[in-house]
């Protein structure tokens, strides 16, 4: 059997006095894009920041590559080669697109490689060579996301998690972004998604875990989630389809 890139086993999180994940179990294999489901409290952006040690879960573990990393801090957990793109991005706004970019190499720098990095990023994101020497601030959010994506693969991560991607955009920038998240999984990269457009979600992902209330409810291939539950009901405050869970 394969052994899974990431291993989150039954992790419990909180923030203070408010539980928050109750016990959330996922799997994410090598080449896979994986997608975490659920509605706005559900526990999808907590579980993004229990990975990547922005908090720490309570009891349970993550296993990246084998190795325990439960403890770890933010910045190991990165050079171990996990990137997040955070919700709402997070851009320096008050930096330039290239200083925007050099702070996303610093895990990984190498004067050649960085100029052959931002090669391959003006390849995937053309308007980030035209906006190179502007602030970050001055870039509309679709062009903020890209910018916020290509600091993050600057890193060479083995898995990149995404948080929200779509979140605020046009329906044209959108497609831009579930494109970019296709040639990604083209070229082999493991991604973690979170994202609020189930339907656009399910077209690009392997597998699927519809989180609620800190649990995964159900979880299974896009094609099982497909067929199980009724997505528009789940987003509404309904229960899904058939009430139960798809083992994966």
């Amino acid at each position: 059997m394969t052994t899974p890139m990431l291993k989150v086993d039954d992790i419990h999180a909180s923030y203070g006095a408010v539980r928050a994940l109750h016990g959330i179990s996922l799997e994410v294999n090598e080449g896979e894009v994986v997608a975490l489901l659920g509605i706005n409290g559900a526990g999808k952006s907590t579980t993004l920041k229990s990975i990547t040690g922005v908090l720490r879960p309570t009891s349970g573990s993550v296993t990246f590559l084998g190795e325990d990393i439960t403890s770890r801090s933010p910045e190991k957990i990165v050079k171990r080669g996990i990137s997040l793109v955070p919700e709402g991005r997070e851009i320096f706004g008050a930096l330039t697109v290239e200083e925007n970019l050099r702070l996303g190499a610093f895990a990984s720098y190498h004067r050649d490689r960085y100029k052959a990095d931002l090669k391959e990023m003006f390849e995937l994101f053309p308007i980030l060579e035209e906006r190179f020497h502007q602030p970050g601030g001055l870039l509309s959010g679709g062009e903020q996301q890209m910018l916020a994506i290509a600091r993050a693969l600057m890193a060479h991560p083995k898995l990149l998690m995404l948080d929200e991607p779509s979140l605020g955009l046009s329906p044209a920038i959108t497609d831009d972004v579930f494109a970019l998240i296709t040639s990604l999984r083209e070229r082999g990269l493991t991604i973690l998604l979170v994202e609020q457009n189930a339907e656009r979600a399910l077209e690009v992902v392997d597998k699927a875990y519809l989180l609620a209330n800190g649990l995964v409810e159900v979880s299974g291939t896009a094609d099982d989630i497909k067929k199980k539950v009724d997505i528009a009901s789940v987003y509404l405050g309904g229960e899904d389809a058939e009430g139960g869970e798809v083992q994966l």
